[in-house]
This record gives C-alpha cells, sequence and structure tokens, in this order.
C-alpha cells in the first residue's frame, strides 16, 4: 500500500492581519508570504467549504479586505 502523502505545512502567518488591506497588495503579501492559492471573493458569494492546505481567502468588499481564513 502506498504511504499517505503528507501536507504541506502553512504559512505562519494569521489571516486576520489582512483584514483592512486593499485587495492587490493583500493577495501579493499573501502570496510572499508563502500561499498557495488565494482567494478573493466579493461578499455573499457561494463557495463550497472543502478545506485546501495553502489557501487564504478574502472577502473582498469596496476594494479591501473584510474577511480572511484559511481553506
Amino acid at each position: 500500500m502506498a504511504p499517505i502523502p503528507t501536507p504541506p505545512a502553512e504559512p505562519q502567518d494569521s489571516p486576520e492581519g489582512y483584514v483592512g488591506l486593499d485587495a492587490p497588495n493583500a493577495e501579493r503579501l499573501a502570496r510572499r508570504r508563502g500561499w498557495s492559492t488565494v482567494r478573493s471573493l466579493p461578499p455573499g458569494t457561494v463557495i463550497t467549504m472543502e478545506y485546501r492546505v495553502g489557501r487564504l481567502n478574502f472577502e473582498v468588499r469596496d476594494g479591501r479586505v473584510a474577511r480572511a481564513w484559511k481553506g
């Protein structure tokens, strides 16, 4: 049987630190800090709730990050 792969470690970074930043700069910063996927979403967007290691989600309102969370 093949071994179960070990997912890569997530960046040691707090999503709350992105709240209030303008979206393009927040995305660039997140990528520099090691997030493999950065997803910006308008408020109320319907999304699936699967957890993806290395993904950072932003809820963007009026061009600024209003909420940020992992997965």
